[in-house]
């Protein structure tokens, strides 16, 4: 926890107040300090940890975090709902590089702030909600609406540009399901919401920080999304936080199916809650 918490104290205003492009440098360390100190207060809060539980699988995380940012990236080739100002600075072979290095901590950064939220009390103590059962009928349908917004989303882009943060949950939880992996599926079935609420709740404590840290940075991100593009905190549109929510569970279940493909094993690695 210390050593994250110190190259945050170093990192931070290095990004900020340093001239000319430096977040290309000082992003992974950054986001490596958040990590690593995240980690450590769920050790000290529960006992046990991504990086206490497994070194290697932790440092997995990393490895398989970059080509799942990359997807999103992919879609927002047709959206251009965000750009990276500051890229024409690189080639595009260091961009690429530097990019997916940085892209290597997302993973990482969510889950282990999925499962400090996950310690709290009021999160543990919440009653059970509606009921959600992997059925067949049940998966089929996410299935099909899943790829239905993928399509609306690439054929109109201007106007479905929020199915970005659904249509890839809705496509691959089914795949987890008949896969036998590990899915929200599984807790939802008998109305325990709260590995989803520690994802939605991580993944926006997140989405704060990639915000505040990139407002001042350079190279830098800024957004382009049509209609709610109003009361900004930082360079995010108020209602653009929202996107936060699903992509928690996107990256839960691409990382459940990454994990199996590579494993041919069930994987219970990630454990939002107490088990």
């Amino acid at each position: 926890m210390w050593i994250g918490l110190a190259l945050i104290a170093v990192c931070w205003p290095l990004s900020w107040l340093l001239p000319g492009p430096r977040t290309h440098i000082l992003f992974f360390p950054l986001w490596l300090g958040y990590a690593l100190a995240v980690d450590g207060l769920v050790w000290l809060r529960k006992g046990t940890s991504l990086l206490t539980r497994s070194w290697r699988r932790f440092a997995g995380l990393f490895l398989v975090s970059a080509p799942a940012w990359w997807l999103f990236e992919l879609i927002n080739w047709r959206t251009q709902n965000w750009e990276y100002v500051g890229k024409d600075q690189f080639t595009d072979l260091a961009y690429a590089i530097l990019a997916t290095i940085s892209f290597s901590t997302v993973m990482p950064a969510v889950f282990g702030t999925a499962e400090l939220v996950g310690t709290l009390g009021w999160v543990k103590r919440l009653g059970r909600g509606p009921i959600i059962k992997p059925a067949r009928a049940v998966t089929i349908g996410f299935f099909v609406a899943g790829w239905a917004m993928l399509a609306l989303l690439i054929a109109w882009p201007q106007y479905f540009f929020p199915f970005v943060w659904l249509s890839v949950y809705f496509v691959l939880e089914p795949f987890n399901v008949w896969l036998g992996n590990r899915s929200l599926a599984n807790n939802t079935a008998t109305g325990d919401w709260r590995p989803v609420v520690a994802l939605w709740l991580g993944t926006l404590i997140c989405g704060f920080f990639w915000e505040m840290w990139n407002f001042f940075s350079y190279p830098k991100w800024v957004y382009h999304v049509p209609f709610v593009d109003f009361l900004r905190i930082f360079e995010m549109p108020l209602l653009g936080y929202g996107g936060y929510l699903p992509f928690g569970l996107e990256l839960f279940a691409l990382y459940q199916l990454l994990a199996r493909l590579l494993a041919s094993q069930r994987d219970s690695y990630l454990q939002i809650l107490d088990e």
